[in-house]
């Protein structure tokens, strides 16, 4: 895989899910390198010098280094799947609303939640659950009408959102009162290429269906 971008991940990251199942489904010809976490490898001098906060994803392409989950989608869309990423200044506008939004409201709601009671985080639950409940009320009205987010087919709008919606009931966080959500959740998973991120407790991601 000489030819193969390199993407430094956690399998239980949804930042380095975006970047993995992004390349997955747009066909990027990829290789996929773990990061014991837990041993302390995101803070080794090696990995601290492709991206000095200690955080995955990295992206490796060539010379280039990209870190930041939504920056390397950007990258990767710009650069190997253009069909990803509108061509339009209103459509890459719109784009960024949602790229926002996950770096905002999902990854200090959704994904907080999903910290405190997979991984134990030091942060506080009513904010986060109150945070996610905002999320998931922009994803809900932003889809009445939609099959996807921005245009007529999946982008990395789509991507950028999906990993923790998805598993936000991992964070105790309900997808019961979003059917526009749930039914977008189906229909990414649906997507030629897609590979799920692993679940932490058996059943959970069950209740976004039912």
């Amino acid at each position: 895989m000489s030819n193969a971008v390199r993407i430094h991940h956690f399998a239980k990251s949804g930042h380095a899910h975006r970047a993995l199942v992004f390349a997955k489904l747009a066909g990027i010809a990829h290789e996929a390198i773990p990061v014991d976490l837990g041993a302390g490898a995101h803070k080794s001098p090696e990995f601290l010098a492709m991206n000095p906060n200690g955080q995955v994803p990295v992206l490796e392409d060539g010379d280039v280094i990209v870190s930041d989950s939504n920056a390397i989608l950007v990258y990767l869309a710009r650069t190997y799947a253009p069909d990803w990423i509108p061509s339009t200044a209103i459509g890459e506008a719109n784009v960024q609303l949602w790229l926002t939004l996950a770096a905002g409201e999902i990854a200090f709601g959704t994904c907080a939640a999903r910290l405190i009671t997979v991984f134990g985080a030091p942060l506080e639950p009513e904010f986060a659950a109150a945070v996610a409940t905002k999320a998931m009320q922009k994803l809900e009205q932003g889809l009445v009408g939609r099959d996807w987010l921005v245009g007529d087919r999946p982008t990395i709008a789509d991507v950028a959102t999906y990993s923790y919606t998805a598993h936000a009931p991992e964070g105790n966080v309900s997808l019961a009162p979003y059917p526009n959500v749930r039914s977008w959740l189906d229909r990414f998973e649906a997507l030629p290429g897609f590979e799920a991120m692993p679940t932490t407790a058996v059943g959970l991601l069950a209740e976004k269906g039912e």
